[in-house]
């Protein structure tokens, strides 16, 4: 009998914990022309409280698409919904089930934002439980979903879905000017008394052909010292591994050149940078891994091509940021194994 009590109260007092774990503001998107998925959100909770912090919200599919288990999440919903979306099922179908089937019988209490590419066409799908702390919403766009709860108000989804609609650039970046929206004091209004929008952050994107384990954009800021603000954070990352603003090609003799190639990517053993017709301009080159890291890469230069190698890399996703002489930035990744 005392052994019976004891495993209710460790239930009891588990699910506790995870009724605890609110995300708050939060986008799923897919890209229909390049077929890349991705998934962006903050949270007033951060890893002092859950283990990385509030990414672990997001299930990203490499060339499928996105979901979002938020608001009292429960990793067994998690697992369901990551089952059904590998079986198949739409975005709304998989949302149907999840209800009828909550792990705890509290779909109340959920929230969830689904996106998939369905034979290259987006469809998108979303759910806010009645139960949901306010301020608690979601839009549902063509290809994306925006969802959010224990917010200061509509108006935080509502700049985030304009940021993203309006932000020229490939989907990470209107990921990260989304994100950039709802960095507003107390967004997540438990973070009100500490003048931030939020405690932990995450921008998460992948190509089609990435490994689950290892995707092309994978950054994270699970906690920082008291006062911090995660978004700008984040941002910062963000721009050490890419750049929104200027084209990857390079501008000569008013024609536009070949812009740098890694062949083959994924790579192994060595990384090599084909330069064509740009190699001359090259001022420098910089290193990052997937958490925004400069690295130290030992390089060899010669004609059309940048080598480098590192017996250190381990296997995972890598961005180069190339600065040229004439002030111009390239910027790319690869897959190293």
């Amino acid at each position: 009998m005392n052994a019976k009590l004891l495993l209710a109260g460790f239930f009891f007092l588990l699910q506790a914990a995870l009724l605890k774990s609110q995300d708050t503001f939060s986008i799923c998107a897919v890209d229909p022309a390049t077929g890349e998925v991705g998934s962006a959100g903050a949270s007033c909770i951060d890893a002092a409280a859950i283990a990385g912090g509030c990414v672990i919200i997001s299930d990203v599919h490499p060339g499928v698409g996105v979901i979002h288990t938020q608001a009292a999440y429960v990793s067994g919903n998690q697992n369901f919904a990551r089952s059904l979306m590998q079986a198949g099922f739409m975005p709304q179908e998989i949302i149907d089930s999840m209800i009828v089937s909550d792990f705890w019988g509290q779909p109340d209490v959920r929230q969830y934002g689904i996106v998939k590419l369905v034979n290259g066409q987006p469809q998108a799908a979303a759910y806010t439980g009645v139960n949901c702390s306010d301020y608690k919403n979601h839009i549902i766009g063509s290809n994306y979903t925006i969802q959010g709860n224990i917010l200061l108000g509509q108006e935080i989804l509502d700049s985030m879905e304009a940021r993203f609609l309006n932000t020229a650039g490939n989907l990470a970046c209107k990921l990260m000017a989304a994100l950039q929206g709802a960095k507003v004091v107390g967004a997540d209004t438990r973070c009100m008394a500490s003048g931030n929008s939020s405690l932990s952050a995450f921008l998460r994107l992948a190509h089609p052909s990435d490994d689950p384990n290892f995707l092309w954009l994978d950054l994270v800021v699970p906690r920082g010292p008291q006062g911090f603000e995660p978004i700008d954070s984040l941002q910062k990352l963000f721009d050490q591994a890419m750049s929104c603003i200027i084209s990857s090609d390079i501008e000569m003799d008013n024609k536009k050149t070949e812009h740098v190639k890694i062949f083959p990517n994924p790579a192994t053993q060595e990384i090599v940078l084909h330069t064509r017709n740009v190699s001359s301009e090259i001022y420098s080159v910089q290193w990052f891994d997937a958490q925004g890291k400069i690295l130290n890469l030992a390089s060899v230069q010669e004609v059309d091509k940048i080598i480098f190698r590192s017996k250190e890399l381990l296997p995972g996703n890598y961005f180069y940021k190339i600065t040229t002489s004439g002030g111009n930035l390239i910027s790319g990744s690869v897959n190293y194994y």
